[in-house]
């Protein structure tokens, strides 16, 4: 994280009390501040009247710190203003890294159908967190190389293995191809090597800010590569043991796991109407550890439920959008679906089936280049329910890194409370919306405020270019309200750029919490603010006033409240 710079302050924020004329007269504004230019000796001139109906004044850019305080001093001692700040600058919190294909990787930004996965980077980046990833095994890749620590091969026949023997601590990725139709039971096909394991790793825990390839969502956490799909998928049996290797769980002839797995990415499926019981005793096993089970919902377009490990309990159940923010049109759906991430679509659900005519909406990873033996690494984009699932087992390292203490179960919780809807559609179920990493870190990260809460649920419809408010009737405090009054804000409505958020204390005054962005096209308006209210009387009624200054979108005041 780079040190944010130091600059001086030209400006400051004026709010007059409601009663004085300069709080709506530009001329009765610009009038004070001369008064105050005369008073102070400064060169002040008014510039504009805010959103929120604060006067900014300039001082220029020759004004030191201390004509700054003369002049905030002055107009503080003026009985009709209501409060005096200064203009100070903000900065972004959340550099982009300098990974040369991180352009491509919309499902980390984008506003429709990312995952805000930057904004949550100057909390937690993954540290101290192992993930495992319990696939096809790791396909030598400088872009993963330091991140990944040491794994184990689970699948047990040889055969399958193709790398001579049954298990050992080798999980390297022999290859998945299938030679010709019909080898893996009726009806499949004739295919090359996937490296899906890698791929899978790569949107987890790729190295970043190393001038190549991609950024990995939790980069700093560690990934442990555990081999259990080769030639013709792999067993129940060696999945379950992998599943309880992983997570710190003892396996008769295994050596125990140095590096236990907080994480555990399950990418993988099949066709079931129930849970199979080896599957579910290890995931309660590794759940009853502390550890984070991630399963993909599948990409049979069918409801979840008829699929596994995906409706076993004790997972965190993940279907898959696409770039615009619609399930994707292969992926699972149901109410056991539990939340959403982006899984890409790399063709139209119209389009031939193997072809790729929209690489980039899928998901970029790390992969191999060869057929069917390893040969150079590569990237390249897939799409699938796998390719979403590990976007959750990144969001779960980042929060178990922010916060050593949470769950697997206050883990899933804050994941799904955090959730946005789907900009786009979904018919069947798509869990609690497209999981937002920056609000779930920043959610289980903030300490809820102490004292007094005073709430207002009842909802307010805000309709275009109209101006609504919200009362809260404060009573049996004494003296002045806090330095430092929360405002918690939870506002439904979408393109809340629209909107100007302010507080309206008791007698009037108007302290703008939120100012309205032509550019801000996110939905909702959930927040806290901490204002200065300690020249207001405590007890009265409160409003919050929200002013839509645009047309095409609409909403509604759902809650808010006041701590003291």
């Amino acid at each position: 994280m780079r040190a944010l710079p130091s600059a001086p302050v030209e400006k400051v924020i004026v709010t007059y009390k409601s009663q004085a004329a300069e709080a709506g007269s530009n001329t009765a504004a610009k009038s004070d501040t001369a008064e105050k230019a005369a008073k102070t000796g400064e060169q002040l001139s008014f510039e504009r009247r805010l959103a929120g109906g604060g006067a900014l004044v300039d001082l220029g850019d020759s004004a030191t710190k201390q004509d700054v305080t003369e002049v905030m001093d002055a107009f503080r001692a003026d009985p009709s203003v209501a409060s005096v700040e200064p203009d100070i600058r903000a900065y972004a919190m959340a550099a982009a890294p300098n990974d040369t294909d991180y352009a491509k990787q919309w499902d980390l930004f984008e506003a429709t159908g990312g995952m805000n996965v930057p904004a949550a980077w100057d909390k937690t980046t993954g540290s101290g967190v192992t993930v495992a990833v319990i696939d096809t095994g790791y396909a030598a890749h400088s872009d993963l190389a330091t991140n990944v620590v040491a794994g184990y091969d689970f699948i047990s026949t040889s055969a399958d293995a193709r790398d001579g023997n049954g298990r050992d601590a080798d999980p390297k990725d022999e290859g998945d191809w299938n030679a010709t139709d019909g080898e893996c039971g009726t009806g499949s096909r004739a295919s090359n090597s996937s490296w899906h394991g890698t791929h899978v790793a790569g949107t987890i825990g790729a190295v970043t800010n190393n001038t190549k390839g991609i950024a990995g969502i939790a980069y700093n956490a560690k990934i442990q590569p555990v081999r259990v799909l080769g030639k013709c998928g792999g067993s129940s049996a060696d999945i379950a043991d992998a599943i309880t290797w992983a997570s710190g769980g003892s396996v008769p002839g295994v050596p125990a796991n140095a590096n236990p797995s907080k994480v555990i990415n399950l990418s993988l499926g099949g066709a079931s109407a129930t849970c199979p019981s080896v599957y579910q005793t290890a995931i309660n096993g590794a759940v009853s550890r502390g550890t984070t089970v991630v399963v993909a919902a599948g990409n049979s377009n069918a409801n979840a439920s008829g699929f596994t490990p995906a409706n076993c309990a004790n997972v965190i159940n993940v279907a898959s959008t696409s770039r615009e923010g619609n399930r994707s049109y292969y992926s699972n759906f149901g109410t056991i679906v539990d939340v959403s991430a982006p899984g890409g679509e790399t063709r139209r659900a119209t389009d031939t089936p193997g072809t790729v005519t929209t690489p980039e909406n899928g998901i970029y990873s790390t992969l191999n280049s060869g057929t069917t033996t390893q040969s150079a690494e590569n990237y390249k984009p897939y799409q699938g329910t796998s390719m979403a699932a590990p976007h959750i087992a990144g969001l779960a390292a980042l929060l178990k890194s922010a916060k050593s203490t949470l769950t697997p179960a206050e883990i899933e919780s804050a994941i799904k409370a955090n959730a946005r809807p789907l900009p786009g559609t979904c018919t069947g179920g798509c869990g609690t919306g497209i999981a937002d990493s920056a609000k779930t870190v920043d959610a289980v990260t903030t300490t809820p405020p102490v004292g007094t809460v005073f709430t207002n649920a009842t909802d307010v419809t805000i309709s275009d270019n109209t101006t609504v408010s919200s009362s809260i009737a404060v009573t049996g405090r004494t003296g002045n309200a806090p330095a430092a009054l929360k405002v918690g804000v939870d506002i439904k409505h979408t393109w809340r750029g629209d909107l100007v958020v302010d507080l309206v204390a008791p007698d009037g005054t108007v302290r703008n919490l939120k100012a309205s962005s032509s550019s801000d096209s996110a939905d909702n308006v959930v927040a806290t603010y901490t204002v200065d209210a300690s020249s207001e009387v405590a007890n009265g009624t409160w409003k919050l006033q929200v002013r839509d200054v645009a047309s095409g979108d609409t909403g509604y005041i759902d809650s808010w409240n006041l701590t003291f």
